[in-house]
This record gives C-alpha cells, structure tokens and sequence, in this order.
C-alpha cells in the first residue's frame, strides 16, 4: 500500500536558517553603519571631495540639493537595514540607489574605475531582500 506524504502548510514562510541570518544581520549592520556614516553623513554635511564634484557637475548633476538628497536616502537606507521590519523595503532601495550609482559612474561622469564597486553592492542589497522578502509585503510593515 503507498502513503501520500501530507503537503506543506501554506503558513511556513521564506525565512534563512540560523547560519545564514547571522550572515545577513552582520552584513546588514556592516553595511547599514557603512551608509549612515561614511556614505551618507559626507554628502549631507559637504564633505565629497572636490574632484568627485568636479565630475559631477561637468557631467551637469553636480548640484549641492542633488547631493543633500542622495545622502538622505543612503542615510534613511542605512537605518532601514538595521530595523527589521524594513530590512527588505531598504534593501530593495538601496539596491536601485547603487545600481544608479554605477551607471552614472559608467556613462555621465567617466569615471568607469568607480563602477565596479557599486555593482558589487547592488548585488548584495538584491541577495539581502531576496532572503529578507518575507518584510516586502506593505502588511509586513503594519502587523506584529
């Protein structure tokens, strides 16, 4: 006689193993203090360097309002990784924030050597909300 196995409930959700979310609340808390600090803080204070901004507005982007608004949302993304509830919401941004990052680097500053890096960081924010999809839906953010 053959037995049917009994299906899975549709109440487990996509949630990493233990290992793995070590990984990813060491990753988010590195990268979340990387933006808030040394990313973020230097653009709403005025502290790129002048070459930086020098490319910047030779490529027509190199206003100080455009500045103040990139490190805001680096900022608001560097806080959004390390709260829970809005791990995956900010990582999806700043996923999009870095994508952004390397294409400017490639096409309107010509600085293509600056590239690399924010692709590498595109790619982690992705893995990071892949992993984290379970705070993607809007009820997420408003339920216990």
């Amino acid at each position: 006689m053959t037995t049917i196995a009994a299906a899975p409930t549709a109440t487990a959700t996509a949630r990493p193993g233990k290992v793995r979310n070590r990984v990813l609340w060491g990753l988010q808390i590195f990268l979340g203090l990387f933006f808030i600090l040394a990313s973020g803080l230097p653009k709403v204070l005025d502290m790129v360097p002048e070459e930086n901004m020098a490319a910047m507005r030779e490529a027509g982007i190199g206003s100080p309002w455009f500045m103040y608004f990139v490190g805001a949302c680096e900022i608001a993304g560097g806080v959004g990784l390390l709260v829970r509830r809005l791990s995956g919401p900010a990582a999806v941004g700043l996923s999009i924030l870095t994508l952004l990052a390397a294409a400017t680097n490639l096409f309107l500053t010509d600085m293509p050597a600056y590239a690399p890096f924010p692709l590498v960081l595109s790619g982690i924010f992705a893995w990071i909300a892949y992993e984290r999809r379970d705070t993607l839906a809007l009820r997420s953010l408003f339920t216990r």
